[in-house]
């Protein structure tokens, strides 16, 4: 099943690039949050490298039983306190919004001897249930990080709304890609905005065609999500 939904996937993608005239730009992220390990080997399997976790408690638990080149994305929100559990285990955090967020990855970077790649989490659509800094207050944030040590920002990221059509999200990945360019246009040190993470299950295709360099899907290759229940 696993394999079959992710040729879909793969498939969907590159008829988006192929239409939008950006062939091979993409990454996908398999978003393997509360799956267990024989789902995600089996997306190995199928030739996926990359893999999204929401929780660090969920990395730190299957990073050291799954292959070694794998690359983790920690996509969801980040506690400061947590950062020294997965700073020498992921490839990039998705979702700093916050300069005391950046300050104690830095450190933690620097105290493990690694150099951190990030993306700057932007809440385009100004949803208060959704983390992230507002479009106007990125690039100072940006300006901020660059002058921090082992860390990189790479670009920018966002959770679109949940949406019936996903052409309602159209205008939030245009916005996110027209941030990345103005944010690059000021040639900040440290700060490179070659990396868009925009588009989930529901509207990856639309996200494809307005830029995007990473897409996290969870459900179109996995299934519905499982939770685990809580006794007592």
């Amino acid at each position: 099943m696993i394999k079959e939904n992710l040729e879909n996937v793969q498939n969907r993608i590159s008829e988006a690039e192929k239409k939008a005239q950006r062939v091979g730009k993409t990454t996908l992220i398999a978003v393997s949050k509360t799956k267990p390990v024989e789902m995600i080997r089996e997306a190995y399997d199928a030739g996926i490298r990359d893999f999204g976790e929401n929780r660090v408690q969920e990395i730190v638990e299957k990073y050291p039983v799954l292959p070694k080149d794998i690359r983790w994305h920690l996509i969801g929100h980040l506690q400061t306190n947590k950062v020294k559990y997965i700073i020498d285990k992921v490839a990039m955090i998705h979702s700093v919004d916050s300069l005391k967020l950046a300050q104690e990855i830095s450190r933690q970077a620097v105290k493990h001897n690694v150099n951190m790649d990030i993306l700057i989490e932007v809440n385009v659509a100004g949803e208060e249930s959704k983390f992230g800094v507002s479009c106007k207050d990125a690039p100072l944030l940006c300006e901020q990080i660059s002058v921090l040590d082992n860390i990189t920002v790479r670009g920018l990221m966002t959770v679109a709304p949940i949406v019936d059509d996903e052409e309602e999200n159209r205008p939030v990945f245009c916005a996110l890609r027209q941030l990345l360019v103005d944010i690059q246009g000021k040639n900040i040190d440290n700060v490179n905005m070659d990396c868009l993470s925009m588009g989930m299950s529901g509207d990856y295709y639309v996200a494809v065609e307005e830029g995007a360099t990473f897409v996290r899907v969870g459900t179109s290759i996995f299934g519905n999500r499982e939770y685990k229940r809580v006794q007592g």
